[in-house]
């Protein structure tokens, strides 16, 4: 296999002074081949002529700055060849770390040893490819002359090249149908016979063999469908190994490490059995290790180890709480089952790690780690690794598997059956999917002239269109006057039941409130109304402030009936402050209410017997306060006296 890898010396695709220049190294099976300074201009020309099948680079801004770049310089290579970025794609790693993976070091300095560190990694399978095209072509016949502005042989010239491009697109057809390909195409009529016509072909660039072509009357451009968004596709497909720690139980824990105790995927859940564990496992990787935190290895664990051929890592006595959070704590977990698993892993990372070490110093640069390393923690030597893998190489360059399906076979059969119904399902699909597109662009069409018509018709009577809007939002505000008609007629009924008191005459009428919060006070307002005199009942003081109680007592309330015959005492700051504002404030306990609804009833002769109560308090706190007052003058005067003895001597 032969791979290109490049890196900028100088210049940048971005400047449009200093041209870049690339350090191109040529691998050829894994052996460097040639390094050599080139630009971008040589650099295409070269991958035309030697047609690798990777062109490899660490940054793909080092080559194309902007997405549309990239689509162009992709659309230049080779069909062949494979647009390849060693430091991954959406998600990137350095270079450094990726050659370490192949035990391979360089001169981070040095544009030629990244480079062919570039090469030699994109080799071994490192990196993504860029993937701008879709798998279908299209393939665009059209004129190659312009007709000109007229003359004497002006119809006869144009009848020349419309027939030429006519008959060019009729053999690129014949060319199409012969090889077997599903294509789909749309003619330009024009005089004598066609100015473009454009195949849409359903496979890769590069199974479409028809060149790019330009002379005479016709040229031809051939080229892939854009994506709407570059994707990026591993070069190796080989599962990862993994380090698994599973945690068994009612809810199974579960933990994946690397071969280099980078976490992969923590998870947990109460609904997997052993069949799910095992798919899921499949999903992320390649257990090489599955190891638990207790002692002897549980037997679920035990069945699914066995299901993988993994090896088994027991600990030589049951992990401490202690160690688990030390161990977990700085990969981060969701609950106790994670941990555990989370830890189990860790610790079988850390075992391997020091076997790793003195190993790993005598491998060869070039060789993937990883399967070094897989083939240590299976007992192997490093030599008998090394011997595998070159004969996995030599095998895959000279042997192709081949792959036969035995036709007598039931399922195989039965399976045969079903892609062939499923292909002919697929085609009546198509041709649906065609119809229903023509009858939707026609429905399109319908729907615009309508909008025409109904806008011309806007356009002409412009005095109606006003009145509408007039019309429109008087009728808005009808609704929202009848709104309000209706609130302010249920608030009126409610202030005549008021009004007309209670059917009792020998009873005082009470209005209930909840608390003494702002919006309970505003609640009741707007329900039933608050006047001068009314008597409150306050089911619980609940959330309650100065400037309520002040608001209150500057509405004229009669009195604050505080609890539903609760025997517990009125809170301190809030009767003081009933006292500061004047307004009576009287347990439930002394004036028991009868409540229906928003409102109650209680005994005259007990409530003015609270109030009376209340009136000697407000008495005592008025006293109270003038003692005080006279005593704090008192006492200032005493510290004034005090001071001028002292400055008199």
């Amino acid at each position: 296999m032969k791979v290109f890898g490049i890196d900028i010396i100088r210049g940048s695709t971005r400047s449009r002074t200093i041209a870049p220049k690339y350090a191109l190294v040529t691998v050829l099976d894994g052996k460097v081949t040639s390094e050599e300074s080139v630009s971008l201009f040589r650099l295409m020309r070269l991958v035309h002529r030697h047609r690798p099948e990777i062109l490899a680079v660490d940054s793909i801004q080092e080559v194309a700055p902007h997405t549309q770049d990239v689509y162009r310089f992709i659309e230049q290579l080779p069909p062949q060849t494979r647009f390849v970025s060693v430091t991954g794609g959406e998600k990137q790693t350095g270079l450094i770390q990726v050659a370490a993976r192949f035990n391979i070091t360089f001169n981070r300095f040095d544009p030629y040893a990244e480079a062919r560190a570039i090469a030699l990694v994109a080799s071994q399978g490192a990196g993504v490819e860029v993937i701008a095209f879709e798998n279908e072509t299209e393939i665009v016949v059209s004129r190659n002359r312009s007709p000109g502005k007229g003359g004497w042989s002006q119809n006869r010239y144009a009848r020349k090249i419309h027939g030429n491009v006519l008959t060019y697109a009729r053999d690129i057809e014949h060319e199409l149908q012969s090889a077997g390909l599903n294509f789909w195409k749309k003619e330009f009529k024009a005089f004598g016979g066609v100015s473009r016509v454009v195949f849409h072909v359903r496979e890769k660039r590069e199974d479409v063999r028809i060149p790019t072509s330009r002379g005479g009357d016709v040229q031809v451009r051939i080229s892939g469908k854009r994506l709407e968004r570059i994707q990026f596709r591993p070069l190796n497909t080989k599962p990862r190994y993994l380090i698994v720690g599973i945690d068994p139980g009612t809810t199974v824990g579960i933990a994946a490490l690397d071969l280099n105790g980078e976490l992969i995927k923590v998870h947990s859940s109460r609904q997997m059995n052993m069949g799910d564990v095992i798919e899921f496992l499949y999903e992320i990787g390649k257990p090489i290790i599955i190891a638990t935190d207790v002692s002897p290895m549980p037997f679920s664990v035990e069945k699914i180890r066995r299901a993988f051929q993994a090896v088994a890592h027991i600990p030589r006595q049951d992990i401490s709480v202690e160690t688990k959070y030390e161990l977990a704590g700085k990969y981060g977990y969701g609950n106790d089952h994670e941990r555990d698993a989370l830890t189990a892993a860790i610790e079988a990372s850390r075992f391997w790690k020091h076997k790793f070490t003195s190993i790993l110093k005598r491998v060869p640069p070039g060789v993937d780690l990883d399967e070094i390393k897989a083939g240590i923690i299976r007992g192997q030597s490093l030599e008998q690794i090394l011997g595998t893998l070159h004969e996995d190489r030599q095998t895959i360059k000279t042997k192709k598997p081949d792959i036969t399906l035995d036709s007598s076979d039931e399922r195989v059969r039965i399976l045969d059956g079903q892609v062939k119904d499923l292909r002919s399902l697929i085609s009546e699909l198509q041709k649906d999917i065609e119809g229903l597109k023509d009858e939707n662009r026609k429905l399109k069409g319908e729907n615009k002239n309508l909008k025409s018509h109904k806008i011309r018709q806007i356009n002409v009577n412009p005095e109606i269109a006003r009145r509408d809007l007039i019309i429109e939002n008087l009728k808005k505000r009808v609704r929202f006057e009848e709104k309000n008609n209706k609130k302010l007629h249920k608030r009126l009924k409610r202030m005549k039941e008021v009004e007309n008191g209670s059917p009792n005459e020998d009873l005082q009428a009470v209005k209930v409130i909840v608390d003494l919060s702002r919006e309970s006070i505003r609640s009741v307002n707007e329900r039933i109304g608050l006047k001068s005199g009314d008597i409150l009942q306050v089911r619980t003081p609940g959330i309650w402030g100065k400037n309520n109680i002040h608001d209150l007592s500057q509405a004229g309330i009669g009195a604050l009936i505080i609890g539903e015959r609760s025997t517990g005492s009125i809170p301190e700051e809030l009767l003081d402050l009933s006292y500061a504002e004047e307004l009576p404030v009287i347990p439930g306990a002394s004036v028991p209410v009868s409540i229906k609804g928003d409102f109650g009833s209680c005994d005259p002769d007990q409530l003015y017997e609270a109030m009376k109560i209340w009136q000697d308090g407000l008495d005592e706190f008025r006293r109270q306060q003038s003692e005080a007052m006279i005593d704090g003058i008192f006492k200032e005067y005493q510290a004034q006296r005090e001071k001028q003895v002292r400055r008199n001597g």
